[in-house]
């Protein structure tokens, strides 16, 4: 064995040592993988698989919305379980807000079905609403899994009456013995939310189907598996890095750990929405465009109706499909989960769809012509308009709406956006917010204080309920 072979083996040894350690979660060999794209691709597939279920049902989903596409779940999660298929679903307390109602799932509960509510308020934790089931899972008799970012609604369907297209979303179906991890993940989050799963579920891992290796990565509240794996990642990608994110809210050590890889040749890039369901979201996305791109990362923006994925693809080799959002609600507060997948093809498979994405998308440039040092490819060619003079008055606002007008017409024609001022926006917006608030207080003092009344009112009787609740638990230790 030649000493650069061995140096090889010992590359990957210690790269796969550190990537189980980062994010919890074993490589798992043996498994065959398809890419599904888009929320038409995933409801066939979904729909299909539980029809054909035998044994058990397993659905795990943000948000179940009472419309067409929800009640055609309902229906066929309805039959199944008066076939005397066992059928679970967990759909989330906040996601399904407004969404779907408890008697949404009257007639699957009365034809056998198990229907659980994730985390709704409750007496005795102030907080706890805060964490969130995020996932998006459907599993079927311990042999085919589905994750992905797509949820129950025909929201992502888009309507093709009014001309807004689907939205762009990405997931996987999984087949092999990585779906008992996505089982056990799922048994996790119904012990969480009551009792465990009868004896026998979820049954044992399936057999080999593919010769694809991968890691299912389901975290919890204040696991931080997923922020753990990006980081290490981030670190360890030496050619390529791209990533989509529908809400992305870079933290600072995630931002560092990005722009040191582009500092040192990584080819980054990230794709994030032109428009978001989530305003406020994009807004503090795009004031931190400006430290991207100065370490050289390209950011795109995407120009449909809404750009939902949650994918990564390094070096040709790895790729990450999941609930994870880059942001902090999705590392360290909600239960998510990821698969990470170390082939070749499945890498390849996906860094085709990114390229595609990439010509329905704006890029958004730190300035028309930057110096040229570092990776070259990183910056664009685009040329520098004329800079305009200042003016008052009417004809300022006139100039100013004109160029507005050019860089939108710019941005069709070349793909390519300047970036503005992102960061005066949320200073004058919470400026604007901290004035009503101010003018309301004054005026109106009651507005303002019925609502920290009721607040107060809250964290009284939650601490008191925390309070007893503990007493409880010590005098059963004391007196059992």
């Amino acid at each position: 064995m030649n000493v650069r072979y061995r140096h090889g083996l010992f590359n990957r040894l210690l790269a796969e040592q550190a990537l189980s350690r980062s994010a919890g979660a074993p490589l798992i060999g043996g498994n065959a993988v398809d890419l599904l794209i888009d929320a038409q691709a995933h409801y066939d597939a979904w729909l299909a698989a539980i029809a054909g279920a035998r044994h058990h049902v397993f659905l795990e989903n943000y948000i179940i919305r009472d419309d067409a596409v929800g009640r055609r779940f309902l229906d066929t999660l309805v039959e199944r379980a008066r076939s005397g298929v066992f059928v679970a679903v967990i759909a989330d307390w906040g996601g399904c807000l407004g969404q779907s109602r408890h008697a949404f799932w009257n007639d699957l509960r009365a034809a056998g079905g198990h229907v659980r509510i994730y985390n709704p308020p409750r007496l005795g934790s102030a907080f706890g609403w805060v964490s969130r089931d995020h996932r998006k899972v459907l599993t079927v008799d311990g042999d085919t899994g589905f994750l992905s970012g797509v949820c129950i609604s025909e929201k992502w369907l888009g309507d093709a009456t009014r001309g807004v297209p689907p939205w762009r979303d990405t997931g996987v179906r999984l087949r092999g013995p990585a779906v008992a991890e996505i089982e056990q993940a799922f048994a996790d989050s119904w012990r969480e939310a009551g009792e465990p799963l009868p004896e026998g579920l979820p049954p044992a891992a399936a057999a080999s189907a593919g010769e694809v290796s991968l890691r299912v990565i389901a975290t919890q509240p204040s696991t931080a598996g997923m922020y753990r794996l990006d980081q290490m990642v981030a670190a360890m990608a030496r050619e390529t890095l791209w990533l989509t994110d529908a809400y992305f809210v870079g933290v600072a050590p995630y931002v560092q750990a990005l722009s040191a890889a582009a500092r040192d040749g990584v080819d980054v890039r990230l794709l994030v929405p032109g428009s978001s369901d989530i305003p406020m979201v994009a807004g503090m996305s795009r004031s931190g465009y400006r430290p991207l791109l100065k370490a050289g990362i390209r950011v795109f923006e995407w120009n449909g109706s809404m750009l939902h994925a949650k994918t990564a693809v390094a070096d040709g080799r790895w790729a990450r499909v999941g609930s994870s959002n880059l942001n902090i609600a999705s590392w360290l507060s909600n239960r998510e989960i990821d698969v990470a997948i170390e082939d070749a093809g499945f890498a390849a498979q996906l860094a085709e769809q990114y390229e595609a994405d990439l010509e329905n998308a704006t890029e958004i440039l730190l300035r028309p012509r930057s110096r040229r040092h570092g990776n070259e490819r990183l910056r664009s060619r685009s040329p520098r308009p004329p800079r305009p003079k200042r003016a008052g008055g009417s004809s300022g606002r006139a100039a100013a709406g004109a160029l507005r007008l050019a860089n939108t017409v710019g941005a069709a024609i070349t793909q390519h956006r300047v970036l503005g001022d992102t960061e005066s926006g949320p200073l004058l917006a919470g400026a604007a917010v901290a004035l009503v608030l101010t003018m309301v207080a004054i005026v109106w003092p009651a507005v303002i204080a019925w609502p920290l009344a009721l607040v107060g009112a809250w964290f009284t009787v939650n601490l008191a309920v925390s309070w007893w609740n503990l007493r409880r638990r010590r005098r059963r230790t004391i007196d059992p």
